[in-house]
């Protein structure tokens, strides 16, 4: 769900987005929903199709910038598919979550405290620069901040490398964000994605996902 909306709004950004999967053929064969109700890949992909589909390592080297859209968990095995080559000195944003989910409880989270997985990233992918930015929010104001309050909320930003970190601040500034806060290197990932225990329970205190917070000082 995250890749398919993140992939519509770069596209209205006029970026060329293509989305890597594992295993084309498969991916353009899914139509059923999604547990949560999301479109099956085979029929976004037909009313979408201008957006690219191809192998992970294809995508990646072809890249300017790579968006890892999965499950935090699935995070590293997903960009090692990626030919090394393709990742050095390349941007890496990171909006994925290390969210584990169990039957009737609330989801856990798998780092936490002296670890995130922003920061296993950049430790397995030396050769990348890493950002995590979009975390905290769901996927629809992922890609129109300006849903909430025209935009008036914090987007958050963390990473090593400067000039990649100039990289994705130009790109949330195309997705209409203009409140960005830089939280400094990528050890700042670990509150970022700690926050998410926060961000479920005010999900089910609103009963709608549709929310976003606001820094003020």
């Amino acid at each position: 769900m995250v890749g398919q909306a993140l992939a519509e709004g770069f596209t209205r950004a006029d970026y060329d987005v293509t989305i890597g999967t594992r295993d084309v053929d498969a991916a353009l064969a899914r139509t059923a929903s999604t547990p949560r109700g999301a479109p099956g890949f085979g029929d976004w992909h037909s009313a979408h199709p201008g957006i690219g589909v191809t192998t992970i390592a294809e995508a990646a080297d072809a890249a300017d910038i790579i968006v890892l859209a999965v499950a935090g968990a699935n995070a590293p095995e997903a960009l090692s598919l990626a030919d090394p080559e393709s990742l050095t000195g390349t941007t890496v944003i990171d909006v994925t979550n290390p969210l584990v989910f169990a039957p009737d409880a609330l989801p856990s989270l798998s780092v936490v405290n002296t670890d995130s997985i922003g920061e296993l990233l950049q430790r397995t992918f030396p050769e990348a620069n890493v950002v995590k930015t979009l975390n905290t929010v769901t996927a629809p104001i992922m890609i129109d901040p300006k849903s909430l309050d025209d935009g008036n909320h914090t987007m958050f930003v963390a990473g090593n490398d400067a000039g990649a970190k100039d990289e994705v601040r130009a790109l949330l500034i195309a997705l209409g964000w203009h409140d960005l806060l830089d939280l400094g290197d990528i050890t700042a990932a670990r509150g970022m994605e700690m926050y998410l225990p926060l961000w479920l329970r005010m999900r089910m205190a609103f009963d709608s996902p549709m929310f976003s917070i606001k820094v003020v000082r």
